[in-house]
């Protein structure tokens, strides 16, 4: 009898914490202050104060900005809670005010977040695409470069280069997610293109159409990324701000996979390295300092990379002497676990919510299990707190 009071004694507790925090000006979860109507959802306006808050992501904006999905944890989040809502951490709002501060006049910076797994690097990286999404940027995203480099269904010998191999499949859906997100932009080209004796590009065309050209014809599928990619470093900034002129993001998650080893075999079942592909040629390219008018927001993923082992997570790991030497000089901005702050705030998320189910998990003694058995660790409480 005595410990039923003191549950009900806790319980009672975060619900006064809940009712203190519903008063502040922002809060988590799907109060009045997350309206889209409300200024504070551009993030424009977070900073330090508002770390281990969360904000909405509107369901308009991820279906724009992430054709191809976010984690597949956290969309069953979203599709569970009905609502997509990211921790604001700081991380994030580092990157995020480095791209305040930045000349966009000059080549751009690359930066690279890094951290141990699960500690919430593409959800950082996801809140610095959503900044530059409500700020007009153009977005260039490669969701995980580690799926281009195994697993491939297709893979057929370059027609414009012999010494390549094209990915068809995995160019032409790119094309498609890459004109969902960027519909606004797709103007003008400012090369001709020759695709073969009958198809070409001509010089003027709009942007879309060179994109249609790879989506509807897959063979040239490739060839079509390769081109887009490079009338974008062409446009990008601009000498002076007007019509036609943009910002560049382009986000890569699994940057290491550029640099690292294949699972695809050749004809003659020799492994294929990443440069002989053609969509990972073209990113490379990206990933170079010799444009301006934009930035380059990376982050690195063990979770994917093959052949390196579990525990590294440093860029110098990871990227390898090439990939580190090819990506100097770039920020590096650490993601780790959760401080306190943050959990506090993950924790009183899923109680609000009714996620936690099981009565010991909304006790002290069960608050302070979860903090033993995830380190507070995003990835490991998340899937601790899915089974309770």
């Amino acid at each position: 009898f005595a410990k039923k009071i003191k549950i009900v004694s806790i319980t009672f507790h975060y619900i006064n914490i809940y009712k203190k925090l519903s008063k502040c000006k922002i809060c988590y979860g799907n109060l009045t202050t997350f309206n889209l109507s409300c200024p504070f959802l551009s993030q424009t306006y977070h900073s330090e104060r508002h770390t281990g808050q969360y904000y909405t992501l509107p369901a308009a904006h991820i279906q724009k900005l992430f054709p191809h999905g976010l984690p597949p944890r956290f969309q069953l989040q979203i599709k569970t809670f009905n609502e997509g809502c990211v921790m604001v951490r700081p991380p994030a709002l580092e990157l995020i005010s480095y791209l305040k501060k930045a000349d966009y006049s000059k080549p751009p910076l690359r930066y690279i977040l890094y951290g141990d797994v699960g500690t919430g690097k593409t959800m950082c990286l996801s809140h610095a695409l959503h900044y530059c999404y409500t700020q007009g940027w153009l977005i260039v995203h490669i969701s995980d470069a580690h799926l281009w480099v195994k697993n491939c269904k297709e893979l057929l010998p370059s027609s414009s280069r012999p010494s390549r191999f094209d990915q068809p499949i995995q160019a032409s859906q790119w094309l498609k997610n890459f004109k969902i997100t960027n519909e606004r932009f797709l103007s003008k080209v400012q090369l001709g293109y020759v695709w073969t004796k009958r198809e070409r590009t001509e010089k003027g065309q709009p942007l879309g159409e060179l994109v249609d050209q790879g989506v509807n014809r897959m063979k040239s599928s490739s060839d079509v990324v390769g081109a887009v990619l490079r009338e974008l470093r062409l446009q990008a900034g601009g000498a002076t701000e007007g019509e036609g002129a943009f910002k560049l993001a382009v986000a890569v998650d699994g940057l290491n996979a550029l640099w690292g080893k294949t699972s695809l075999k050749k004809e003659d079942r020799t492994m294929c390295e990443p440069e002989e592909l053609t969509l990972i040629h073209n990113v490379r390219k990206m990933m170079k300092n010799n444009w301006s008018g934009g930035a380059i927001l990376t982050a690195l993923s063990q979770t994917g990379s093959l052949f390196k082992p579990q525990s590294a997570y440093l860029p110098s790991e990871l990227l390898g002497e090439e990939g580190f030497d090819n990506m100097e000089p770039f920020v590096p901005v650490s993601v780790s676990n959760y401080n306190e702050k943050e959990f506090e705030s993950c924790y009183l998320y899923y109680l609000d919510r009714n996620w936690l189910q099981h009565s010991h998990s909304r006790s002290e003694e069960g608050k302070k299990e979860l903090i033993f058995l995830s380190n507070k660790n995003p990835s490991i409480l998340e899937r601790l707190c899915a089974f309770l």
